[in-house]
């Protein structure tokens, strides 16, 4: 199934929410309470943020979606399967460990990366992440930074293989816990 990649428009709302509650519990510690993480999807991830965030030309968010040939084929309004999405936040960090930290200006945060479950491993992470530094190189900014949690194992191999280096850390707050993230960086220059 071919994929594609592409900047979501209002119109992918209930795509956008939709794989980001499938996907954000597992970035989460192996011990974060299940309430901590509904919580976090009710009053974070909310609709209204992401109808916010998509009418807003200070956030970047991509869409990945497989295209089922037969299926389109088969009916006229087969829709694309979205199967992962990213996010970049325009702006200087308002966190002061993540200003302290990193090194590269102007700056743009990659704040979610994901990916459905059930198509980890196919190289839809890679190509996403490919798109997504584009995406960021053609806003002008001579870097990328991101947060992730120190034990989220699985994503820190990813974040180095495409050339994010750890250059400081920063807290997250999931309800009542605070989790520990590293802050990682790409230059783009």
């Amino acid at each position: 199934m071919p994929l594609t990649i592409r900047r979501a428009v209002p119109a992918d709302l209930d795509a956008v929410v939709a794989i980001a509650h499938l996907t954000f519990p597992l970035a989460c510690p192996p011990d974060a309470p299940a309430e901590e993480i509904a919580a976090h999807l009710a009053n974070v991830l909310t609709r209204e943020a992401f109808a916010a965030w998509l009418a807003d030309d200070d956030h970047i968010i991509l869409l990945a979606e497989l295209d089922d040939a037969d299926a389109a084929a088969a009916a006229d309004d087969a829709a694309p399967e979205t199967v992962g999405y990213t996010m970049l936040v325009a702006g200087e960090p308002t966190d002061a460990d993540v200003a302290a930290a990193i090194t590269v200006r102007p700056t743009i945060e990659l704040s979610k990366c994901y990916v459905h479950p059930g198509h980890h491993g196919a190289g839809i992470a890679h190509e996403l992440m490919a798109a997504t530094v584009t995406a960021a190189r053609e806003s002008g900014v001579a870097g990328v930074w991101l947060g992730v949690n120190d034990e989220n194992a699985r994503a820190n191999r990813f974040y180095g293989k495409h050339g994010f280096e750890v250059v400081g850390r920063k807290t997250f707050r999931l309800g009542s816990r605070v989790e520990n993230d590293y802050v990682r960086e790409k230059a783009l220059i």
